[in-house]
């Protein structure tokens, strides 16, 4: 199946929602212009449409292979590779100095989102990579940084993060992997990491792993975790690469879906140790990870987009051809296009209204990180949402992408399971959708004593207000549900700071998940009000008129059927936590 990113799309989020004018007007980005942009993401729907797109099936069945610890890709996907770095799509966001494209984050969020909807497993590696990038231009030291950064930048070299060890899961005080120093200020890494992502394979000549560890002497607990550069091959003072460290892949996980993408077990210090280089301070490593890991998890939420989008494609394709059945409202016998039934049009829209929520959602959140750069309390309190929220409602888009293609759906020659399987794994890595959850809830709102969620209601009033002013037809009714579903949201905030107060923390975490999910159809919800509102204006100065039409329409089946959500999630934080744990566990 075809795939065409959505350019029209994205270019509307980022000129009316983001505001990318406004954005270029910053110090940071003063060469930046909508020209540019607009050829930046031209280029890369070209590349992703042409080259990486029609290998994704083919991945799926043809995974790599893995022998002697090697693991090699196909010929194809070596190529794709080659050319994905060689167009410096690699640097898209990072800076200039490094040999970056430095272009906002908002818009390489965009980019980002047509790499993964062509190909999620091609995807992952260039993803781990920017994580690498960002944790060592923020905690290495300047040698670290001219070693390794122009490299990874220019994907002569990849990058990894090895957090998850056998015993441990997702429970990073359990790590066991162990760092002993050396007289020369180096370290030698003895432990095994499993599901790391592109751990080993051929597409690059050096894979840098950024490892957590415990060095000797080392509090217990997360307190005493540290983070370690481990290349594949040792790097030699000018730069060339030289032995081969003591780093190997032992095995591959044989996976549910994302198969082109090699999930390696990884083991070091099977001969003496596995030589590294400290990055930051000892003890510190936890920190400077979640700097690689914040950047994962929003790109993990990206994912969620990218593969929604890709199938909702695939199933209106599919609807528009599939001739099934007369229509409902003719007394004809000749079948019709599935797309003229009613209900088949419920579950495109419902896709649609998802998809395109999801994608604003995403673009508004990077314009903050853009415009605070790094420092927005507002785009942190939003990243939980973008990998909790994001990937959750990505399961329901692919499942209904098989379902509009009934029992063919289930077959995997038409492709649409592979979108199904590949998507599942997006709840799971780079912590559960119920960590982001404690994290949204613990970190993010019971820290500033729900200052920010506060401030997203009092700007989601702002919107009623215009909503309220509006003379278009249906404005009384956005109105009206923008703002049960701001109430329902405020309520739950005020329920969850009260839960805190009251110690009552066991009762609020049982509801962290549908606080989550609120939250997120809340302010999808909002930037879908903003975008009615402005593809009213468009429409009535006659720009795009089928476009703009189409997303009046989108927005307005949202707050129908989506944004009406709240409620019932408001009921389930309000009322239905407590009896999660009211319930002994013995009951099971």
């Amino acid at each position: 199946m075809n795939y065409t990113a959505p350019l029209k799309d994205l270019s509307f989020n980022l000129t009316e929602l983001v505001g990318l004018a406004e954005l270029a007007q910053s110090p940071q980005f003063a060469e930046l212009d909508l020209p540019t942009v607009a050829a930046v993401l031209d280029e890369c729907a070209l590349f992703a449409q042409k080259e990486i797109a029609p290998i994704n099936q083919q991945g799926d069945r043809l995974p790599p292979s893995f022998a002697d610890g090697c693991v090699s890709c196909s010929t194809d996907f070596k190529k794709a590779f080659a050319q994905f770095v060689a167009a410096g799509w690699q640097g898209v966001q990072h800076p200039t100095e490094w040999g970056g494209q430095g272009l906002p984050k908002s818009v390489s969020a965009a980019c980002i989102e047509i790499i993964n909807s062509a190909n999620l497993s091609f995807a992952l590696c260039p993803l781990l990579t920017d994580g690498a990038i960002e944790a060592l231009l923020t905690a290495g030291s300047a040698q670290q940084k001219q070693t390794y950064v122009p490299r990874l930048m220019a994907g002569n070299w990849t990058g990894t993060m090895n957090l998850t060890e056998p015993q441990a899961g997702s429970d990073l005080a359990a790590v066991r992997t162990r760092a002993q120093r050396q007289a020369d200020g180096s370290y030698r890494i003895f432990g095994t990491k499993i599901y790391i992502t592109y751990g080993e394979h051929d597409l690059a000549e050096n894979i840098i792993h950024l490892v957590l560890a415990r060095a000797e002497g080392a509090p217990e607990g997360v307190k005493g975790l540290s983070l370690f550069i481990v290349p594949k091959y040792r790097v030699q003072p000018d730069g060339t690469l030289g032995e081969r460290n003591d780093v190997r892949c032992v095995s591959l996980e044989h996976k549910l879906g994302i198969k082109a993408s090699p999930t390696a077990v990884m083991q070091y210090g099977d001969n003496g140790g596995a030589w590294a280089e400290l990055v930051g301070q000892e003890n510190a490593g936890l920190a400077y990870m979640f700097i690689m890991m914040n950047a994962a998890r929003f790109g993990v939420g990206v994912q969620g987009l990218a593969i929604a989008q890709r199938a909702y494609q695939q199933a209106v394709d599919f609807a528009r051809q599939r001739l099934q059945s007369r229509a409902v409202n003719s007394s004809s016998a000749q079948p019709v296009a599935i797309i003229e039934h009613p209900d088949v049009k419920r579950m495109l829209l419902t896709m649609r209204a998802i998809t395109e929520g999801c994608r604003a959602l995403i673009l508004v959140a990077a314009a903050e990180h853009d415009k605070a750069h790094e420092d927005s309390a507002l785009y942190e309190w939003m990243v939980p949402i973008v990998k909790g929220f994001v990937t959750e409602v990505s399961q329901e888009v692919v499942a209904l992408a098989v379902q509009v293609h009934g029992g063919m759906g289930y077959i995997e020659d038409t492709g649409v399971a592979q979108h199904l399987r590949d998507a599942k794994i997006l709840t799971i890595y780079e912590g559960t959708t119920a960590i982001q959850a404690n994290d949204f809830l613990g970190r993010k709102t019971w820290r500033d004593k729900g200052a920010v969620a506060r401030g997203i209601a009092a700007a989601i009033q702002q919107t009623e207000q215009q909503l309220a002013s509006s003379a278009y037809a249906d404005a009384a009714v956005m109105q009206q549900r923008l703002a049960s579903a701001r109430v329902a949201f405020s309520e739950s905030l005020e329920y969850m700071l009260a839960a805190q107060a009251s110690g009552s923390v066991v009762d609020a975490y049982a509801g962290s998940v549908p606080f989550l999910m609120l939250s997120g159809y809340l302010i999808a919800g909002w930037q879908m009000a903003r975008a009615w509102l402005v593809a009213h204006e468009r429409m009535a100065a006659g720009t795009d008129v089928a476009f703009m039409q189409a997303k009046v329409h989108t927005a307005r089946f949202y707050t129908d059927h989506i944004l009406v959500r709240t409620q019932a999630l408001h009921q389930a934080i309000t009322q239905g936590a407590p009896s999660v744990s009211a319930i002994a566990t013995e009951a099971f």
